[in-house]
C-alpha cells in the first residue's frame, strides 16, 4: 500500500497518551485535508488514535504495520468539520474509587488498556475491554451499575467515558490519572 502523508510524526517507543498528544501539537502545522503519518510503536496507539481523530473531527485513514512499527494515518479536518476538543465531565480520583471498592459497593470498574497492560496487572474484578473494541463490545457492561472507566493515564478511558456516555450510558466515571499511580490492589493474569 503506497499513502502519502504530508508530515510524518515519530511516535515510536512512546506510550499514552503522548503519541496524541505530539499528534495533536503536530496537526496544528498542516492544511485542512493534509494527511499525518504517525509512525508508533505502542499497541494501544491504533486505538486512541482512531477515538482521538473522531472526538476532534479529524479523518482516522489507517494503518499500515511494518515489523513493529505502526503507521497511522490521519487527515487534519477543515473548520467546519472540526469539534472542540472536549474532556469527559464526570472524572473520579484514585483516592474515591479505592475507597468504593474497599467499601464493596456495586460499582463497575471498566479497565479499557490493551490486553498485555491489563495482563501485568489490573484493579480486581476490573472488566477489559480495549478502547478499540469497545463499539463491538458495549452489550457485555452493566448498564444499571456505575461505571468507572481506567486505563493507564486518564487519556483513554477519556474517550471511552465520552463514547459510552455518547451511547446513553449513565453514571460513566472516568477514573484519573489512572494506573500508573493506582497503588491500590492489583491482580495479574497468569
Amino acid at each position: 500500500m503506497d499513502i502519502t502523508a504530508n508530515e510524518t510524526l515519530d511516535a515510536k517507543g512512546l506510550a499514552c497518551p503522548m503519541p496524541i498528544v505530539k499528534t495533536k501539537k503536530a496537526m496544528t502545522d498542516l492544511e485542512p485535508g493534509q494527511v499525518m503519518e504517525v509512525q508508533a510503536t505502542d499497541k494501544g496507539s491504533t486505538a486512541d488514535l482512531k477515538a482521538w481523530a473522531e472526538s476532534t473531527g479529524h479523518q482516522y485513514l489507517g494503518t499500515v504495520e511494518e515489523g513493529d512499527v505502526l503507521k497511522h494515518y490521519v487527515r487534519k479536518a477543515s473548520e467546519e468539520e472540526a469539534k472542540e476538543d472536549t474532556k469527559h465531565e464526570d472524572v473520579i480520583d484514585l483516592e474515591e474509587l479505592r475507597k468504593k471498592i474497599a467499601g464493596n459497593e456495586d460499582i463497575t470498574v471498566l479497565d479499557v488498556r490493551e490486553p498485555a497492560e491489563y495482563a501485568f496487572g489490573h484493579i480486581p474484578g476490573a472488566v477489559n475491554i480495549p478502547l478499540g473494541e469497545l463499539d463491538n463490545r458495549m452489550d457485555e457492561i452493566n448498564q444499571e451499575n456505575d461505571l468507572h472507566v481506567v486505563c493507564r493515564t486518564g487519556n483513554r478511558s477519556d474517550l471511552a467515558s465520552q463514547k459510552l456516555s455518547e451511547k446513553g450510558f449513565k453514571n460513566v466515571k472516568n477514573v484519573v490519572p489512572g494506573m500508573t499511580k493506582w497503588d491500590g490492589p492489583t491482580e495479574k493474569n497468569r
